[in-house]
C-alpha cells in the first residue's frame, strides 16, 4: 500500500474517539437552531452532526454559546428539522491537506468536487491558524515575473506581497487572476472561488484556467447557493492548504477571488449569531476576520516558504470607499484598480495605472527602472489631466512640450498595458524603454524638421506676408 494513503487512513483513525457527546434540538429559529445538552463540552466553532427523524443527516456550526443551550447555524436549509431531534456533536472542524491535492478540485471540507476520490494529508490542521511571529517573519522578496508587462514594470509583484485586484462585475478580473495562476512565478497555485455561481466553477476550470494552470493548481470552491458558513469556510480552507505548501519551502500563489463574497457570508453568519450591523451594513467584526486572513499570507519564518497573495475586491459603482475596499487598502502591499470604462473601450486587462499602487516600490527596481517608471507615470497622469480637451481638439500642439511628448507616447503605453511578456521582466523594461526613446525621438524631430521648413521674416514694412513676431522696420529709420 502506498505510504500517502497509509498517512491518510492513519489521519482518519487518530479523529476517531470513543466518546460521542449528544444533545437534543429545542427550538428552531429562523435560520438557526438550538440545542440543549451539549453542556460544557460544546465550544464556539465546533461543527455538529443533526439526524433528522426521516434519517438524513444535517451538519451545522456553533456561532453562539448560552448557559442553557447553544445556537447553531446549518450548513444547509433546515427542512425535516424538528423538535427532539439528534445532535451529534463533532469538534472543530480541520482539514488535512496533502501533496497529492496539486490538479485538484475540494470543497471547504477537503471533499472533491472533480468525481475522484481524495486522500488526506498525515496532519490535521485547524481552518483558523494564527500567522507567523511577526518578529521571525522574513521580509519581502524578489520581484517576481507575471507573464504581463505592466506587472512586471509599472506595478510589479514581489515574493510575499499581498495585492488587491479592485473591480466592478464584468471587467474582466477573473481572467487576469486566471492569467497569473497559469503564467505567474510560483511552485504552487491555492485558488479560493467564494460564491462563485455554479456554471462557472466549470468553465474556470477547463477554458479559463485550463490544463496548463491545473497541473500546479488546487481549487477550493464554494458556489453561490451554498449556506454563508460554507462560503465563508472556503477562503479559510484554501489559506491553510496554502499554508500547508509553505511549511515545506514552496512559494505559494494565493488567489481568492472574491474577499467581498467572504465578507458578505461572514455578515449573514455574525448577524445570525446576534452581532449587529454598524459599518454600513456590516458587522464591527467583518474587518479583523479580513484582517486576521491577509495576516496569513506573507513570507513565513526561518526555512518556510512564502504565500504572495492576489486579492479580487468586487467594487460596485467604482466606489473605491466602500468599507470591504477600504478596509483592504490599509491592510495590503497595493492595489490593482481596473475601470469598466477602459474595458468598455476593448483594452484588457482594463487596469487604471494611475490608481493603482505596488508599495513594493522603489526597493523592487533599480535606480534606472525607477526612473523609467516614473517618466512613464509622468507621461500617462500628464494625458489623462488634458485627455478631454486634447480629444474636444482645443489644444494647440507646441504650446506644452510635456504634453505633447504625453500626445505622442499614450498610444503606445496604452497598448504597452495589455501586452503578455513570455521573455521575462528584463524584456518588460527594454519595451518600456523603447517606447518611450521613440516617442521623444519623434518630438525631437518634428521640432527640427518644423524650425527648417519656417520661412525667414521679411524685413520689408510693407510686406503684408511678413511672419508673425518678425522685426518691423519703423518709418523714418533705416532697416
Amino acid at each position: 500500500m502506498p505510504q500517502n494513503v497509509l498517512q491518510g487512513v492513519r489521519a482518519e483513525i487518530e479523529m476517531l474517539s470513543a466518546v460521542r457527546h449528544v444533545g437534543r434540538i429545542e427550538a428552531v429559529d429562523a435560520e438557526v437552531l438550538k440545542v440543549t445538552g451539549l453542556g460544557r463540552h460544546a465550544r464556539l466553532g465546533d461543527i455538529l452532526r443533526v439526524t433528522r427523524a426521516d434519517g438524513t443527516d444535517l451538519h451545522g456550526e456553533i456561532v453562539k454559546l448560552d448557559r442553557n443551550a447553544v445556537t447553531v447555524m446549518p450548513d444547509a436549509p433546515a427542512e425535516g428539522v424538528s423538535l427532539g431531534d439528534r445532535v451529534l456533536l463533532r469538534g472543530p472542524l480541520r482539514i488535512a491537506p496533502d501533496d497529492s491535492w496539486v490538479g485538484r478540485v475540494i470543497d471547504p471540507h477537503g471533499q472533491p468536487l472533480d468525481g475522484h476520490p481524495i486522500l488526506p494529508g498525515s496532519v490535521w490542521k485547524p481552518l483558523r491558524n494564527d500567522p507567523p511571529a511577526p518578529a521571525d517573519r522574513r521580509g519581502l522578496g524578489a520581484r517576481l515575473d507575471t507573464g504581463m508587462t505592466v506587472l512586471n514594470t509599472l506595478l510589479p509583484i514581489v515574493e510575499g506581497q499581498r495585492v488587491g485586484l479592485f473591480a466592478g462585475s464584468g471587467v474582466g478580473k477573473s481572467s487576469l487572476m486566471a492569467h497569473l495562476a497559469r503564467n505567474m512565478q510560483a511552485d504552487v497555485a491555492v485558488i479560493a472561488l467564494v460564491g462563485e455561481r455554479g456554471r462557472e466553477l466549470r468553465e474556470f476550470i477547463d477554458k479559463v484556467l485550463g490544463p496548463e494552470g491545473m497541473k500546479r493548481a488546487v481549487v477550493v470552491a464554494a458556489t453561490s447557493d451554498r449556506s454563508a458558513l460554507v462560503r465563508r469556510r472556503c477562503a479559510w480552507t484554501a489559506m491553510s492548504v496554502a499554508e500547508h505548501f509553505r511549511e515545506q519551502g514552496q512559494h505559494v500563489l494565493f488567489l481568492a477571488d472574491s474577499i467581498t463574497r467572504f465578507a458578505e457570508a461572514h455578515r449573514e453568519v455574525a448577524v445570525a449569531a446576534g452581532e449587529l450591523p454598524a459599518l454600513r451594513g456590516y458587522p464591527p467584526s467583518t474587518a479583523h476576520q479580513i484582517m486576521q486572513l491577509c495576516e496569513r499570507a506573507g513570507p513565513g519564518a526561518g526555512d518556510a516558504g512564502t504565500i504572495t497573495a492576489v486579492l479580487s475586491v468586487l467594487v460596485a459603482g467604482s466606489d473605491m470607499d466602500e468599507p470591504i475596499a477600504d478596509i483592504l487598502r490599509g491592510v495590503l502591499d497595493g492595489h490593482i484598480v481596473m475601470d469598466r470604462v477602459i474595458a468598455e473601450r476593448g483594452r484588457y486587462p482594463a487596469i487604471d495605472l494611475l490608481r493603482s499602487v505596488s508599495r513594493s516600490l522603489p526597493d523592487a527596481a533599480t535606480v534606472d527602472e525607477n526612473r523609467v517608471i516614473t517618466e512613464a507615470r509622468h507621461l500617462l497622469s500628464a494625458y489623462a489631466r488634458s485627455e478631454l480637451m486634447v480629444q474636444a481638439g482645443l489644444y494647440l500642439s507646441g504650446s506644452d512640450a510635456t504634453l505633447d511628448h504625453a500626445i505622442r507616447a499614450w498610444p503606445e503605453l496604452d497598448r504597452f498595458l495589455a501586452e503578455t511578456e513570455t521573455q521575462g521582466i528584463s524584456a518588460s523594461f527594454d519595451k518600456l524603454r523603447l517606447l518611450l526613446r521613440r516617442s521623444a525621438s519623434a518630438g525631437a524631430a518634428r521640432s527640427t524638421g518644423a524650425a527648417k521648413s519656417r520661412p525667414s521674416p521679411s524685413r520689408s514694412a510693407g510686406d503684408p506676408m511678413r511672419q508673425v513676431g518678425a522685426p518691423v522696420s519703423l518709418p523714418g529709420r533705416s532697416g
